[in-house]
C-alpha cells in the first residue's frame, strides 16, 4: 500500500506497536499500510457513511487483514469503546468537525493515549480547543501536495507549560520551532495573498471595506511575524 504524501505523514506520526482506530476511514489506507509495516498490532476502521466503509471492508481482503483490521459504522467515535485503542487517527475532515467528533467522544476520547489529525481547515480552532481540553501538541508537520498545504498533528495528553501566543495558534508552534520548510512555502504564498487583497481594496470605498481592510492588515501582520521566525537562523546554522 502506496500512501500520499498527506497520508504519509499521518502515518509517520503514529507510534509503534499499538492499536489504531481510524476515524473517516474512507478506504483504510492508512490502517492497511500501518498493517503491512507490521506498526501497529490491529485496527478499527470506522465511517458514518456506508459507501466508503464498503469500500475499506473491500480494500481490506484485498489484503488479507480481516482478521487484524475491523470495520465498523460510526458516527465519529461512537462504536468506539473506552480505553480500546492507543492511537486515533481523523484525517481529511475540515476543523470544526473534528472538534466536534472530540466533544462529543468525551468519555472515549478520556481514555485515548495519542491522536494524529489533519484538519483540511481552521487548524487554529483545532490547537486552541486541544489546548482548552488540556491536550499537548507534540510535533507537527505540513507537506504539500497537488497545490494544497496539508498540517498535520500528534497530541497527547499533558497541559502545556507555556501558552500559545496567537502567532502559534494560527501557524503551529512545533512548526515555527522547527522552521519547517513547507511552512516557510505556504507563508510566503499566503503574504503574497493578503498584499495583493490589500491593493485591490484600497481602490474601493465604503466603510465594510476599511473594517475588511484593518482585518487583512492584522493577519498579514501575523503571517509576516512568523515568517520572520521561520527564516531566523538557528543557533546550529
Amino acid at each position: 500500500m502506496q500512501l500520499s504524501k498527506r497520508l504519509r505523514a499521518v502515518a509517520d506520526f503514529v507510534t509503534p506497536q499499538g492499536r489504531l482506530a481510524d476515524v473517516g476511514t474512507d478506504h483504510a489506507y492508512v490502517p492497511i499500510c500501518l498493517m503491512e509495516e507490521k506498526k501497529i498490532s490491529g485496527a478499527v476502521a470506522m465511517d458514518i457513511v456506508d459507501g466508503p466503509l464498503q469500500r475499506a471492508r473491500e480494500n481490506i481482503a484485498a489484503h488479507h487483514l480481516e482478521t487484524q483490521i475491523e470495520t465498523r459504522k460510526s458516527d465519529g467515535l461512537e462504536a468506539l469503546r473506552p480505553g480500546e485503542v492507543d492511537t486515533i487517527v481523523i484525517a481529511g475532515m475540515g476543523g470544526l468537525l473534528i472538534c466536534r467528533i472530540l466533544e462529543q467522544g468525551r468519555e472515549v476520547a478520556a481514555t485515548v493515549p495519542e491522536w494524529v489529525l489533519e484538519p483540511q481547515s481552521d487548524t487554529d480552532k483545532v490547537r486552541a480547543y486541544l489546548l482548552e481540553q488540556g491536550y499537548h501538541i507534540c510535533d507537527e508537520d505540513m507537506v504539500l501536495e497537488d497545490g494544497k498545504y496539508y498540517p498535520v498533528l500528534q497530541v497527547r495528553a499533558g497541559r502545556e507549560q507555556t501558552p500559545y501566543e496567537p502567532v502559534e495558534l494560527i501557524y503551529g508552534r512545533p512548526l515555527l520551532r522547527k522552521r519547517h520548510p513547507v511552512l516557510r512555502s505556504y507563508l510566503e504564498k499566503e503574504i503574497c495573498s493578503y498584499r495583493k487583497l490589500l491593493e485591490n481594496l484600497a481602490q474601493s470605498s465604503g466603510e465594510r471595506v476599511r473594517v475588511r481592510e484593518k482585518e487583512i492588515r492584522e493577519t498579514l501582520k501575523l503571517a509576516e511575524q512568523a515568517l520572520q521566525t521561520v527564516n531566523r537562523p538557528s543557533v546550529n546554522d
